[in-house]
């Protein structure tokens, strides 16, 4: 005979009860690097009144569309970048877990391009895809 257990469950839509979702374990900074996990650039994200959208991405290069925010119908620019990583670090107690990174500002033209027709941004991430081997 099994006894109930003394956690609280919630309703589901349809009516019946569902089963609280299991407890998520933290993973350590130590197997996070062993294991050779980097996180990914971002899909998509917001800097500096811009919001970039990954259209391409070959090997350790990617497009980004590129679109001001503070306009109703903005222009949309395309930056052909070089993917970059960082190694894992700690900050006090806390892992900060290796990632790839977009490039900064000051490497820009040699780690990045920028370009308002598609076109050339495609022949761009071509030429490096080339000169890189393309792979991941």
């Amino acid at each position: 005979m099994t006894t109930p257990s003394k956690q609280k469950r919630g309703r589901s839509f349809v009516g019946g009860l569902i089963p609280p979702l299991p407890r998520k374990t933290r993973s350590t900074a130590q197997a996070r690097t062993e294991k050779g996990h980097c996180r990914p650039l971002p899909k998509e994200f917001r800097r500096q009144g811009s919001t970039y959208r990954q259209i391409a991405r070959e090997g350790e290069a990617a497009i980004y569309a590129q679109t001001w925010n503070g306009c109703p119908n903005p222009a949309v620019c395309f930056e052909v970048i070089r993917v970059r990583r960082r190694e894992g670090f700690r900050i006090g107690p806390r892992f900060i877990e290796p990632a790839e990174v977009y490039p900064p500002a000051e490497r820009w033209g040699e780690l990045g391009s920028t370009f308002c027709h598609k076109g050339a941004a495609f022949a761009k991430l071509r030429e490096i895809t080339a000169t890189t081997g393309g792979g991941t």
